[in-house]
């Protein structure tokens, strides 16, 4: 029922002009880490993504707006696929064009989805750099994986441009995955670790708040070639979940899970998802892509349009800088987090782990933002670690926590009060202005615990993992645990949070107000970005949630 729905296109000719460039006009870099192999020969199949520019996106975006606004008649009235496809899909037009230029090519091995906004062609080398002058594909390796990407631009002819929003699987190279398993950082003896109780002790959790009710469920998505394996997740219940109710078992796998050794950050993922939000139905995505030219992330925001039936929650531990990606892409991502948004599903983001981030440009540094923690249509989620690493006491910034400001999406309505409120109180504090965009999208938007969890993988305990990797999913538990006792009352899902997030104005929420996080080194900022403060933060957001005081205010409806 959810399976990509195939079609045949018929070979026809037209004549076309070359001109539009949908992504850049300069060379594409591709990052250090990944070696070249060689060039990719005139007779291998490559996987390309197009996507096709939608309809009514403002209607969309206004339709999320009333069904997230607590304070909406319309709030909670979440469309399904079916409704949400008759909104966005392509026009006619649009349709037609693409698939003529695709025709003109021989270009017949496509497949669409429900929304009918993308097309996944399958075709040679040869045909893809006839189709897009200027491009080259190359493979390299990172890590023992191979990719297929094209190191340089790409055209598309001057009618098609305007009906194409981009073409994946050219120039994306997924980011390196950070190293979660930290050393001690200096801390001597005994260290507390976090486990499922210490989270449930600092987050006013009882044995009772677990799930219940048949029709909830919750997800995690992996990608960069990261696996859990069912094994470590049955030896973690074992050892850390005997004081609540909870399940050993992933109910359901999309896609193929690999082989050999399992990751550690889909471990922590899975582990700590199922044990925040225990007794839950959760789904695994993973994503190891069908060919060496598919982009991972892209193709689980391509699931998301295709199924009818989805977890309501879903967390992410992925992201990339800002500049590193095209404001074409990321603005059609964004709709496609949107389409999610409406549906009632609510999706959780890690901020990232390098705190304000820092892009050096020439004599002059900036604070770099990440995507898509900076996306207005997501839940952003930060890290805090223990004021006293010894016991569960109050929380203070964790300094690796992301966050900052958007250098590419303005501010959205429903964090203006807020940040400006921050930005205002803290002016003399702040860092100099020309490092970062006071107008843009701030994040994140909360936090939880971040700092020395303990994490089973391949059979073995591992201590001292860290990252906002751990938090996000520990969020995203809670929120699951708390649609299930609104779906309990018959009330919806809670969908996208950030509206009424927003509107709590910290209430049921554990305000964090020490600590900074890291930024440039150098002699303006000395390694310094944004520091905690009362009330909203662009490292901790509103703070870290106090479970039955959360519950609570948004049973409420």
């Amino acid at each position: 029922m959810n399976k990509l729905l195939v079609f045949s296109l018929p070979f026809l000719f037209s004549s076309v002009v070359w001109s539009g460039y949908l992504e850049s006009d300069q060379d594409v870099l591709i990052p250090q880490e990944w070696a070249h192999v060689d060039r990719v020969g005139p007779t291998e199949e490559l996987e390309l993504t197009f996507a096709l520019k939608q309809q009514n996106v403002h209607l969309l975006e206004e339709k999320l707006r009333l069904v997230s606004d607590p304070d909406s008649v319309q709030y909670g009235k979440h469309l399904s696929l079916e409704e949400v496809a008759s909104l966005v899909r392509p026009s006619d037009l649009t349709e037609k064009v693409v698939h003529r230029w695709l025709q003109s090519h021989g270009i017949t091995n496509c497949l669409t989805i429900r929304t009918q906004d993308f097309l996944q062609c399958t075709m040679t080398a040869e045909t893809a750099e006839r189709l897009l002058p200027g491009s080259r594909f190359h493979r390299y390796m990172r890590d023992g994986h191979y990719l297929v990407r094209s190191s340089a631009p790409y055209s598309v002819p001057d009618d098609v441009h305007h009906h194409l929003d981009f073409v994946g699987g050219l120039h994306r190279l997924p980011p390196k995955g950070l190293d979660l398993s930290k050393k001690q950082k200096s801390k001597a003896g005994f260290h507390l670790g976090v486990t499922p109780a210490v989270l449930r002790t600092r987050y006013n959790l009882t044995s009772a708040d677990v799930g219940s009710v048949q029709n909830n469920s919750q997800a995690v998505a992996q990608f960069l070639e990261q696996y859990y394996h069912p094994a470590d997740l049955a030896e973690f219940m074992a050892m850390f979940g005997g004081g609540f109710q909870h399940r050993s078992e992933v109910d359901r796998v999309v896609g193929t899970q690999g082989g050999g050794k399992a990751g550690i950050e889909a471990s922590l993922d899975v582990e700590y998802i199922m044990s925040t939000g225990a007794n839950i139905s959760t789904w695994v995505f993973t994503n190891p892509g069908r060919h060496e030219s598919q982009e991972p992330f892209l193709q689980w925001m391509i699931l998301l349009s295709n199924m009818t039936d989805l977890p309501w929650v879903h967390t992410i531990s992925y992201g990339d800088d800002e500049d590193s990606l095209s404001a074409a892409y990321m603005t059609r991502i964004n709709t496609e987090f949107m389409k999610a948004g409406v549906r009632g599903i609510s999706l959780l983001f890690a901020s990232g782990d390098s705190g304000a981030g820092c892009r050096h440009l020439g004599k002059e540094n900036t604070f770099r933002p990440s995507f898509p923690a900076s996306s207005p249509y997501v839940t952003t989620v930060g890290g805090t670690s223990f004021k006293n690493p010894y016991k569960v006491t109050y929380e203070v910034t964790d300094s690796i926590s992301g966050g900052g400001f958007s250098n590419i999406f303005k501010m959205p309505d429903y964090q203006t009060t807020a940040v400006n409120s921050y930005l205002k109180t803290v002016a003399a504090s702040l860092p100099p202005k020309s490092y970062f965009n006071t107008s843009g999208r701030a994040y994140p938007d909360m936090a939880a615990l971040s700092d020395n969890y303990w994490v089973v993988s391949n059979r073995v305990p591992v201590p001292w993992v860290s990252g906002t990797s751990a938090s996000t999913p520990v969020v995203g538990g809670m929120l699951s645990l708390i649609n299930d006792q609104r779906f309990m009352k018959g009330l919806p899902a809670l969908g996208f949070l950030n509206p009424r997030l927003y509107k709590l104005n910290g209430k049921a929420l554990f305000d964090v107000t020490e600590g900074c996080h890291y930024g440039c080194l150098d002699e303006q900022v000395q390694g310094q970005g944004f520091c905690a403060a009362p009330s909203w933060d662009p490292v901790t957001g509103w703070g870290t949630p106090n479970y039955p005081a959360l519950l609570a205010v948004l049973l409420s409806d």
